[in-house]
């Protein structure tokens, strides 16, 4: 008999799905077969049923936040249970431990979390029995069977292992000593709130809070550019001025000068370049790119793309999602015909076939296998949905997916590019940009992906053609300060460790890079600084709070806030996984990295000076335990209004409908609890100083309009 452990449900389905089984309670029994002579049991895990033990748990002492205590350093790392999946834990040790039960299968998701997820939960009920590992990138019925029927031995994947516990317990070393020594600091600075700090998460915050300070001390400046419109034998085009390769002028009397000297003069085409360009298909997806293309096409979060992804998945409609690939092995590219072939029958699909190449076997730019790590690409999977049937939003991701392994079958993209230089009067010159499209090739597969550039269309001209300036003008402009990242641009900003890309086709992200965090982390990372409230996302731009920045600024150019040597970790954890360098001795370098950011921290907050920071507003991360409290009656229909963590709201929402809700935040002033209770009560709150409406700043209350059921500012 053999147990067979998966990491979720879903997946333990899909895995006893190609063989007679029977559901019991909290497993399935698989009966004797082929591949299991004997017969199986499959049970599975909910997600990390295991996880580290809190400080206490290794000295009483580290109960209490205490400078004295740190750094916190345990001399072993231990697992516990998590409470609310003790009893799934309790199925899967009493199967372990069964005497009839010879052969564990380890069935984790095929990359380092799920090898952590099942061997920790192996090792935590104690059992030592012979293993091996299932390891597949998608769920189909013929990947599962063929998966099957050639297991790893266990020992293939133990580095992986190796790698995952190591991330893991330098991850609690790093943040469990950065955000107490930072929150204790702080608080002795007269700021009471958590300030949670970590390996990945500090450095990403680096980042955009740098964007932000960015933004804040641009000072654009004006400048003025020269436009004119010519006309050669009826052909007209526009132009701009230049001189030294440069069109913005500084002084505006020089720009009124140049247009008064153009202004109904004779003008001759003096060079006319025109430069072919061929554009290849952009690469196939990994995780990061689908996450970057879906936030800016339809402003998914990395997250929401990451589980409508993983959704697809277990669904057995896409490979692994996890993957840091854009390369498919030749195994998988001989699949390709038989999934093209599918997605021609659907009508989403079928106007882009035939393809003009009908395998990309042996073309290396999705053919490799030495770019392949633990996972290929992201593609569909032989089992083809009817797309136009699955959920919206899985049919976008599904639909992005699809498109991008068309593409890769197609022709490549061909556009001229023309450069006209005139000449007015002989003396001043005007420059013309414009393109023709000679050949869609995939652009034609993936129109909704590209951006399409400024340049005009031009009409055809010759060196030598002359006419005239029929009109000429002066366009006035300012600089533009940075833009804030999306949530997509800040995924790619992750993965090559803060050197920006502003490429639309996600061509030339590093293909192997000393990034932050990895594929499957990075989308939990950018959650995880919304919830603990350093970020704000607002249309799909990325704010830096202030509670994000004061956290940055107190940090300063210290190693914590350093992506490159967050990258540099990442890289060695990476060669742990590969078996090229040592757990122990990575370790050894946290341990003291601990030290050093504990000593750092002290050091520093002898010459913070916080003043500019106004300590009442900081964005507070809500308490779990304050999440629900009741704060006040309801003043519509007297139920419970609660804390919701961004806003008070009434708990009979789920019941009756009641849509009472107070921002925590109004005009730039947070809401108290006391003024939200008395403006409940009385319909009135007391004096509030400082709403902020545009520049200005006014006193005043919030009261209770009866008519519209909310809350208002009332000044005063």
């Amino acid at each position: 008999m053999k147990v067979v452990i998966a990491e979720k449900p879903d997946q333990a389905m899909k895995l006893a799905g190609p063989f007679p089984h029977r559901k019991k309670q909290g497993y399935l029994e698989i009966t004797p077969n082929r591949l299991f002579p004997q017969g199986a049991v499959v049970t599975w895990a909910i997600g990390h049923i295991c996880e580290l033990v809190p400080p206490e748990a290794y000295n009483p002492a580290w109960k209490k936040w205490s400078l004295q205590s740190l750094p916190l350093i345990p001399e072993k790392f231990r697992h516990q249970v998590t409470r609310a999946k003790a009893k799934q834990f309790g199925i899967i040790k009493q199967l372990l431990r069964r005497p009839d039960v010879r052969e564990i299968i380890h069935a984790g998701d095929a990359g380092r979390e799920g090898e952590l997820i099942v061997r920790t939960i192996i090792e935590q009920c104690g059992v030592k029995k012979p293993m091996k590992r299932l390891w597949i990138s998608s769920l189909t019925e013929k990947a599962v069977v063929a998966g099957f029927e050639s297991l790893l031995d266990e020992v293939e994947t133990a580095n992986l292992y190796q790698e995952a516990y190591s991330r893991s317990c330098a991850d609690w070393l790093v943040g469990m000593n950065a955000s107490r020594v930072y929150t204790i600091l702080l608080k002795n600075k007269g700021i009471h709130d958590v300030f949670s700090a970590g390996r990945v998460q500090t450095p990403t915050l680096a980042l955009v809070v740098k964007r932000e300070k960015e933004i804040a001390n641009f000072k654009p400046e004006p400048f003025w550019e020269v436009l004119a419109t010519f006309q050669m034998d009826g052909k007209i085009y526009e132009g701009t001025w230049q001189k030294d390769g440069e069109s913005r002028i500084k002084e505006p009397e020089l720009a009124e000068r140049i247009t008064a000297f153009c202004r109904g003069k004779a003008a001759s085409v003096a060079e006319v370049v025109q430069e072919r360009k061929e554009y290849l298909p952009p690469y196939l997806f990994n995780l990061s790119s689908l996450q970057a293309t879906a936030n800016r096409l339809y402003k998914f979060s990395p997250q929401k793309t990451l589980e409508v992804a993983q959704k697809l998945y277990l669904k057995g409609y896409l490979s692994y999602p996890r993957s840091d690939s854009s390369f498919v092995t030749s195994e998988e590219a001989r699949t390709f015909p038989e999934i093209l072939a599918k997605l021609a029958k659907q009508s989403d699909f079928s106007g882009y076939f035939p393809t003009a190449k009908n395998s990309v076997a042996g073309d290396r730019r999705y053919v490799n296998q030495k770019k392949v790590t633990d996972h290929y690409a992201i593609i569909p999977t032989e089992q083809v949905p009817t797309v136009s049937r699955l959920a919206d939003e899985e049919r976008k991701i599904y639909d992005l997916v699809a498109r991008r392994l068309i593409a890769a079958h197609c022709e490549s993209a061909l556009f001229d590019y023309t450069t006209v230089m005139t000449l007015v009067d002989g003396r001043a010159t005007f420059v013309s940009k414009g393109k023709v499209q000679i050949r869609a090739g995939w652009r034609s597969v993936l129109f909704d992906e590209e951006k399409e550039s400024d340049d005009a269309l031009l009409p055809p001209l010759a060196e030598g053609e002359e006419g005239q300036v029929q009109k000429v003008k002066v366009k006035e402009s300012k600089t533009q300060p940075p833009k804030r990242y999306t949530e997509g641009q800040l995924i790619t900003l992750m993965k090559t460790a803060g050197k920006h890309l502003d490429n639309q086709e996600l061509e030339k992200v590093l293909m192997k890079t000393e990034g932050l965090g990895t594929e499957a982390t990075r989308a939990g990372i950018i959650g995880m600084l919304k919830q603990r409230k350093y970020i704000e996302v607002k249309r799909n731009q990325v704010f830096a709070t202030q509670k994000g920045m004061l956290l940055i600024e107190v940090i300063g150019d210290k190693i914590l806030a350093s992506p490159e040597m967050t990258a540099r970790w990442e890289q060695r954890l990476a060669e742990i996984g590969q078996g090229q360098a040592s757990a122990q001795a990575f370790m050894e370098q946290v341990r003291k990295l601990s030290q050093k950011i504990v000593d750092d921290a002290v050091e520093q907050s002898a010459h913070w000076n916080l003043q500019s920071y106004e300590v009442a507003e900081l964005p507070k991360q809500t308490s779990r335990f304050r999440l629900g409290k009741k704060v006040a009656e309801c003043r519509v229909c007297g139920g419970d209004l609660v804390d919701k963590g961004d806003f008070y709201g009434c708990a009979n929402y789920q019941k009756t409908k009641c849509s009472v809700t107070v921002s925590k935040l109004i005009m730039g002033k947070k809401v108290t609890e006391t003024n939200v209770k008395k403006l409940m009560e009385q319909g009135k709150s007391n004096k509030i100083k400082g709403f902020k409406k545009g520049q200005d700043s006014l006193d005043g209350f919030l009261v209770w309009d009866d008519q519209e059921k909310k809350a208002k500012v009332e000044q005063g």
